[in-house]
C-alpha cells in the first residue's frame, strides 16, 4: 500500500455513518435474523426493545469477558478487558448481550490495515444507534494486530462500528483509537474474511456508508454477494 493509499485508509476510519433518513423495517424481516441467533446460541438473545432503544443499553460489563464471533468464514474469540476502555467495553457488552450482531456485514476489509463492522443490517436499528455516541477513552493498548477498537468519525463519536487490525497500526494510537479487546483465538478466521471489495465508495469498490445505513443488507447482498457476515456474537462463560 502506497502512501497515498495508506492516508485514504487511515483517513477513512473517521467516516463511520451519515445523516440520512431510513425506511422502517417490518417485524417480518427482522424475524429470519432473531431466528439465527436463537437457533446458534442460547446466551444471546435479540432484544428489540434494546436495539431499538440505545439508551436501554446501560449494563455494566465485566472486568474481563470473551465473546464468540460465528461467522460465514468461521469462529473466532475476543477477550475483552474493561480496564483498557471502559466505556467502550460497556456498550461491546450490551451490544453483544442485546443480540445486535446478527447478520452483520464485515463492510469495509482492507488487507494488511483492517476489518470494518458493526453498521446493523436493519436500517431501523441503524438508525436509532447512529446518534448514540459514547464518550472517547483514553488510549491505554496500542493497536497492534489481532486488536479491536472503535471507528471515530472525530472525538467523541463511538457508536457499534469497530475495526479488528491485521497489522501493527501504532499510528492510531495517536489519533485517539482505544482498543477494548483482542482477538484470543481464531485469528486465522478473521485474516480469511473477504477483502476483494477494498476500500468504500467513493474512495474504492466497496460499498457506500451511506446506501449501507439507508438500505441495510438488502443494499449489501445484492451488490456485494462475495461478502462475509458475522452470523450471531455470544458471551462465553
Amino acid at each position: 500500500m502506497n502512501i497515498r493509499h495508506l492516508s485514504l485508509a487511515v483517513a477513512a476510519v473517521f467516516a463511520v455513518s451519515c445523516s440520512q433518513k431510513t425506511q422502517e423495517t417490518t417485524q417480518s424481516e427482522v424475524a429470519p435474523a432473531v431466528a439465527a441467533v436463537q437457533a446458534d446460541t442460547k446466551e444471546a438473545k435479540v432484544n428489540m426493545d434494546m436495539l431499538k432503544d440505545p439508551s436501554k443499553a446501560t449494563e455494566k460489563a465485566p472486568e474481563t469477558f470473551k465473546v464468540k464471533f460465528n461467522t460465514t468464514k468461521g469462529d473466532f474469540t475476543l477477550e475483552i478487558t474493561r480496564a483498557w476502555s471502559p466505556l467502550g467495553a460497556d456498550r461491546f457488552y450490551n451490544l453483544v448481550k442485546g443480540g445486535y450482531f446478527t447478520d452483520i456485514a464485515f463492510f469495509r476489509v482492507i488487507s494488511g490495515f483492517m476489518v470494518q463492522f458493526g453498521i446493523h443490517g436493519d436500517p431501523a436499528v441503524a438508525a436509532a444507534w447512529r446518534g448514540a455516541r459514547i464518550a472517547d477513552d483514553p488510549v491505554k493498548q496500542s493497536n497492534t494486530k489481532g486488536y479491536i477498537s472503535y471507528a471515530m468519525a472525530g472525538p467523541n463519536t463511538r457508536t457499534t462500528q469497530m475495526f479488528i487490525n491485521f497489522g501493527d497500526n501504532e499510528r492510531l494510537d495517536g489519533m485517539g483509537f482505544s482498543p477494548f479487546g483482542k482477538v484470543v483465538e481464531g485469528m486465522n478466521v478473521v485474516e480469511s474474511i473477504y477483502s476483494g471489495y477494498g476500500e468504500g465508495a467513493p474512495s474504492g469498490m466497496g460499498p457506500d456508508q451511506g446506501r449501507v445505513q439507508m438500505q441495510g443488507n438488502a443494499y449489501l447482498k445484492a451488490e456485494f454477494p462475495k461478502m462475509d457476515y458475522i452470523k450471531s456474537a455470544a458471551l462465553l462463560n
